[in-house]
């Protein structure tokens, strides 16, 4: 089978999108969207995201591949990538903003005359059970958790996917490859969990590097960015808008009083093409 494809980048944040609007279902399996990720032997990206015929009176859903074939709920860089990708693909119909249908509920992007994508991303979710996560509180705000030996205090929020969020002096100085996996398998997140460190600068300044579940190590995560804003705020940290520096470069993220997140960064076409799958 012959795929068409385009891969989109935001903040460094690679997808291949797939015009999936002819079936209900992806065109391919996730062991063949892992093996297009492959940065070695396929297209290289962190995920591999399908366009379908919207759901519930929504413009399009979205389903998305990580690079190691499992399916999260959601992805925030990539929701701005979709939104980029669907009004490319609309031309002269394209409008000014969508309701997509995800695994973590509606979304809605809005692409701005600067050529940014600003997106509503909902509410966010702090029930322990919501995350899920087991450590025994209602709430996971500056709660010890021991990982490679060591006490970390974490906040812990969903943005319809986990996130684990921890505050540390210097981020550069993070092994994210040794200490992410063990956070992302920590038995006490039993659908495995992102995380996030953050060093807040400022209160309106943010530097965070994110270890992604399924994908590892990237140079950005925009559910990540939400979530840590909420968990810098909640521990008085940071103003409810401020920017989130990650390795790809800012987002802008605010968390507005009726409690809705909005994220504001860049989703850029890198080329297209055609693969055998």
């Amino acid at each position: 089978m012959t795929l068409t494809f385009t891969k989109y980048q935001g903040l460094g944040n690679d997808f291949i999108l797939v015009d999936n609007r002819s079936s209900q279902e992806p065109l391919i399996t996730p062991e063949q969207a892992e093996k297009l990720c492959d940065r070695h032997f396929g297209i290289g990206a962190d995920g591999v995201i399908f366009a379908l015929p919207g759901q519930n009176g929504t413009d399009y859903t979205m389903r998305i591949y990580n690079s190691d074939g499992s399916e999260p709920e959601m992805c925030g860089n990539g929701i701005r990538c979709m939104a980029r990708f669907i009004a490319d693909l609309e031309g002269d119909q394209a409008k000014a903003s969508y309701t997509i249908h995800t695994l973590a509920g509606l979304i809605t992007p809005t692409l701005t005359e600067d050529g940014q994508v600003r997106v509503d991303m909902g509410h966010p979710r702090l029930m322990s059970s919501e995350i899920p996560t087991t450590i025994p509180t209602e709430k996971v705000i500056d709660q010890p958790l021991e990982v490679a030996g060591q006490s970390w205090n974490v906040t812990c929020v969903s943005m319809g996917n986990p996130h684990c969020i921890t505050f540390v002096e210097d981020v550069a100085a993070i092994d994210l490859e040794k200490i992410g996996p063990l956070f992302e398998h920590h038995p006490v997140f039993p659908a495995r969990t992102n995380t996030e460190f953050l060093q807040v600068v400022r209160p309106d300044y943010i530097k965070m590097r994110v270890w992604e579940r399924g994908a590892g190590i990237t140079l950005a995560c925009g559910t990540g960015a939400c979530a840590s804003l909420v968990a810098a705020v909640l521990n008085g940290k940071a103003d409810r808008q401020a920017t989130i520096e990650l390795p790809g470069g800012p987002l802008r993220i605010e968390w507005a009083e009726d409690d809705r997140i909005f994220m504001t960064g860049p989703a850029t076409r890198v080329f297209g093409g055609k693969v055998e799958v």
